[in-house]
């Protein structure tokens, strides 16, 4: 039997070396450790998580992939859609994340906050409450 291969999108977000906690994913945002390969210390060297069935990656920065605090900031926001906007955000910060823009409702029909986890990357937590209102926002912009 033939399968059908899929190309997968999968993010790696790079963490500083050294890192051997990184139980926030779980207590934020209920991801589930699929795997992790730790380096001879202990430290580690990838893992891999899914949220609601989406998988992404830790892994130990590199030369080419410094992880934000490296880095002094990041390029990418990761959207994460949630039923419960403030509680994720809530729970995010209890596990160590920052806020960095509190939960409110915008004119183009999404509830968001925005937060930065421990290891300085930035999480969108987000709900569609108004598809009309993103429709006419789309429409009009």
């Amino acid at each position: 039997m033939d399968m059908e291969f899929k190309p997968t999108f999968v993010p790696v977000l790079s963490v500083s070396s050294g890192i051997t906690d990184i139980e926030f994913y779980k207590n934020a945002f209920g991801a589930e450790q699929l795997w992790r390969i730790n380096n001879p210390d202990g430290t580690v060297h990838v893992a891999a998580f899914l949220i609601n069935g989406v998988q992404f990656r830790l892994h130990e920065e590199g030369s080419r992939t410094p992880s934000p605090t490296k880095a002094g900031g990041t390029t990418v926001t990761i959207a994460l859609v949630v039923d419960d906007v403030h509680a994720v955000v809530e729970r995010a910060i209890t596990a160590g994340a920052v806020l960095v823009s509190p939960v409110q409702d915008y004119e183009y029909g999404y509830r968001q906050g925005e937060i930065r986890d421990p290891f300085g990357h930035c999480w969108t937590i987000e709900k569609l409450l108004n598809p009309e209102a993103l429709a006419n926002f789309v429409r009009n912009a």
